[in-house]
């Protein structure tokens, strides 16, 4: 079983906190945010405790509440409160930070050096598969014309960090999003090739934020067979895949 100390408890971190917790090869040991609201706070309806991240002595919580993973889904700049302890104490990082600065991508990079760490802005296995379904049909087509739609609820500002990884992977600039902002949508990503005769659509749909969930779940699995190093989501996708191919 691996333990697992969970950081951030927004919208998405409740939603992993979730999965996590029903899962048996995990175990949920706590969960960190900026603040937590009262001394002894625990999760709704568990004995799982909160912890605020501002003024606590993070390496002596770890020494009482040791875990061998950390899932990240907080803010940018949390990895330089809690690294050095993932440094010294080797323990695995799974961080769905989608708006990481150079500086920020930098030092989580460095991590690998000395830990296994996965950095994925969209760290559900659906909208993974899709990038490497998409990479291959642009290899086999690179004459079709190619689009991206990503559709999100109505306050997110900003063009999707999925969208913009999709785009990179196919090697389409900014021009080529195409963005709506509408009611509660979760999250919708989806690619168009256009051929002369014919439409290929790849879609995903995230229907519920559980699916970060799953996808923090398959991303620990994998990253625990795995060498110290910086894996992105492609790498174990690929593992699987490799593994696929060699059994048939």
């Amino acid at each position: 079983m691996i333990r697992v100390g969970l950081m951030g408890y927004g919208k998405a971190g409740q939603a992993v906190a979730n999965v996590l917790k029903a899962d048996p090869r995990f175990e949920l040991c706590w969960v960190a945010r900026r603040n937590s609201s009262a001394e002894g706070e625990t999760l709704p309806e568990s004995t799982i405790p909160v912890i605020g991240l501002n003024g606590v002595n993070l390496s002596d919580w770890l020494d009482a509440h040791p875990v061998d993973a950390l899932v990240d889904f907080s803010k940018p700049d949390a990895v330089f409160l809690y690294g050095e302890e993932v440094r010294k104490r080797e323990l695995m990082l799974v961080s769905a930070i989608s708006s990481y600065s150079e500086d920020e991508l930098d030092y989580v990079r460095s991590l690998g050096a000395d830990t296994r760490v996965l950095c994925s802005p969209n760290i559900t296995v659906g909208i993974n598969f899709l990038i490497l379904a998409a990479k291959l049909l642009r290899d086999i087509a690179p004459f079709a014309d190619v689009e991206v739609l990503e559709q999100h609820f109505r306050e997110k500002p900003e063009i999707s960090g999925t969208a913009r990884k999709i785009a990179q992977s196919l090697s389409l600039d900014d021009s080529q999003i195409t963005s709506l902002r509408l009611g509660g949508i979760v999250g919708h990503h989806e690619v168009i090739f256009g051929f002369p005769y014919q439409t290929v659509r790849l879609i995903h749909d995230s229907i519920k934020r559980e699916a970060f969930g799953t996808g923090a779940a398959f991303a620990l699995s994998q990253l625990a067979a795995c060498d110290k190093g910086m894996y992105t989501f492609d790498d174990l996708l690929m593992q699987k895949v490799r593994a696929q191919l060699m059994q048939a």
